[in-house]
Formats: structure tokens, C-alpha cells, sequence
């Protein structure tokens, strides 16, 4: 692509300004009240200029910049990491990002990676995050940015496309796919049951491989711990328990959780609050 002038701008009081990266996943580890003080932290101090700039892209990523319009980013091949807010979200073929429009951020590309934007109007789109988020994207979604990719004719804004790209649940946890034979059999099975109590040791014993080469494919193909990575599987389960009103209790033991205590940390940890009052709250966002 051919690199394009860069302008700069001053932004408002309201338009946050990038920190220095603190390390790739932090985003997921951050509980959501942490994270608004951090942001209104780092709004405070925001820089002077920031790159304004539709189109420039280097050869290993995108400088700092700032778009006046929401962009949905996919990378269907290899991974890059977008730095926003002082967070890293990295991306790959199964999670995307959502970018709403006036927000600083930057990039940096894996060589052999295939970067997809959706760039949708504000005026015309109301994009449900109000900062930058991580979505696990769907098989449904992915065939559709991958035929909007195989278009002969360039393809316009679609409120179609912008609806289905929103159609996840907006608090689950991202979620990178493994593309493995041996992790990946385990990824299908336990999206099938995450209530699956085998341990890394057995997954491996009945897949006729060892315990260590099962958790170093996790950690490779998915950048997370297989531990992190079923507990997040677990929790993006529980959400849409929660949402059919089973109990607590419940919910712990069909996703897998040896105790509800156990569940009840765990969903504190990486939401912020206990499931009780996440359900409060996601009732209060529905009625309103």
C-alpha cells in the first residue's frame, strides 16, 4: 500500500493518548473497574499530537494515529499486536478488535500477516464499546469478511455487516483458537463440554502425546497457559448461563468449577464483580 501523508491534530480533553505498551494480554487481566480508572488516568495526561492518517502503513505496523470513523479489525492470517490506552491486544485469526472512532493507537504486523479493517461512519453506526475490545470471532463472521475479501468491486459500508460483527456478547473474554492437531482436538471437545474435568496430563495420556508438548502447543498457537486459556473458555460459557437465569451454583458445576467459591473468584478476577451483580447489571443495561 502506498504510504500516504501524515497530519497530526490536537486532541480534546475527552481523547485519551497512548503509554508505553505494558505487555501483550494485559487487557483480559485488568478487572473493569480497574480499567475505567486506569483509562481516566491516562486521558489526563494525554500528549499533545497524535498521527491522523486513514491509509499509511509501514512495512512492520502503524505508527500512532487516531481514525474518525469505528474500525472492526481482523487478521485471518498470522497475528499483530495493536497498542491503545497503554494495553496490548493482540489478534489473530479468531479475535478481532473493535477501535471506536477518536481513540490513539498503534500496531505492529508479524510478517507473513493478512490484516482485514471494516471502517464504518459513527453518524451512522452506534457501536456498543465505548473503548477498545477484543471479540472472538465467530465462523459465521469470519465467512463473511472473507467473501466481502474475494468481491471483485470495492465494497462499501454494509449495516449488515456492522450488525453481525456486533452480534457477539459484548463481556466475553478473548479467546485465541488453537490450530494444533492435539490442542486443537481438546479446544473442540471442551467448547462442546467445558464441564470436561480432565487434567493437561489426561487430555495428552488419551490423545497419545505428552503433558508437556500439550502445553507448550497452548502456549504457542494461542499465547496463553492451558489453564488460562480453559478457564477463560469456562467463564464465556457461564455468561450465557447466567443469561438464562440458572443459579450460581449451577453454573459453577456445568462449566466445570470444582466449587461455586471457586467460580465466584475466578469471574470477579477477570469481570470485576461477583456473577450475582453482573447479572443485576446486565438486567439494568437490558431494561434501559
Amino acid at each position: 500500500m502506498a504510504e500516504a501523508a501524515l497530519r497530526t491534530v490536537t486532541p480534546t480533553g475527552a481523547e485519551p493518548a497512548p503509554e508505553a505498551p505494558t505487555g501483550a494480554g494485559a487487557a483480559s487481566e485488568v478487572p473493569a473497574g480497574a480499567r475505567a480508572a486506569s483509562e481516566a488516568s491516562t486521558g489526563a495526561e494525554a500528549a499533545s499530537e497524535v498521527l491522523v492518517d486513514d491509509e499509511f502503513i509501514a512495512a512492520g505496523g502503524h505508527p500512532t494515529h487516531v481514525h474518525d470513523f469505528h474500525q472492526f479489525l481482523h487478521v485471518p492470517l498470522g497475528r499483530i499486536v495493536v497498542t491503545a490506552l497503554g494495553r496490548d491486544h493482540e489478534l489473530s485469526p479468531s479475535v478481532a478488535l473493535w477501535i471506536p472512532a477518536g481513540i490513539p493507537h498503534s500496531a505492529r504486523f508479524d510478517p507473513d500477516s493478512l490484516v482485514v479493517p471494516e471502517n464504518f461512519d459513527p453518524e451512522l453506526h452506534r457501536l456498543p464499546y465505548s473503548e477498545v475490545t477484543s471479540v472472538n470471532v465467530s465462523a459465521t463472521q469470519r465467512q463473511l469478511l472473507l467473501s466481502r475479501m474475494r468481491a471483485s468491486e470495492p465494497t462499501e459500508e454494509d449495516p449488515a455487516l456492522f450488525a453481525a460483527l456486533c452480534s457477539g456478547h459484548r463481556d466475553v473474554l478473548p479467546l485465541p483458537r488453537p490450530t494444533g492437531r492435539s490442542a486443537a482436538t481438546v479446544d473442540g471437545e471442551l467448547m462442546r463440554n467445558p464441564g470436561d474435568p480432565r487434567t493437561a496430563s489426561e487430555w495428552a495420556e488419551s490423545l497419545y502425546t505428552s503433558s508437556t508438548s500439550l502445553r507448550r502447543a497452548f502456549r504457542a498457537e494461542t499465547g496463553l497457559a492451558f489453564s488460562e486459556w480453559r478457564t477463560r473458555l469456562r467463564l464465556n460459557h457461564s455468561l450465557q448461563l447466567l443469561a438464562a437465569g440458572h443459579m450460581v451454583s449451577t453454573v459453577a458445576a456445568r462449566v466445570g468449577f470444582v466449587s461455586t467459591n471457586g467460580y465466584i473468584l475466578a469471574f470477579r478476577r477477570y469481570f470485576g464483580e461477583t456473577p450475582g451483580a453482573y447479572v443485576k447489571r446486565s438486567a439494568t443495561r437490558t431494561a434501559a
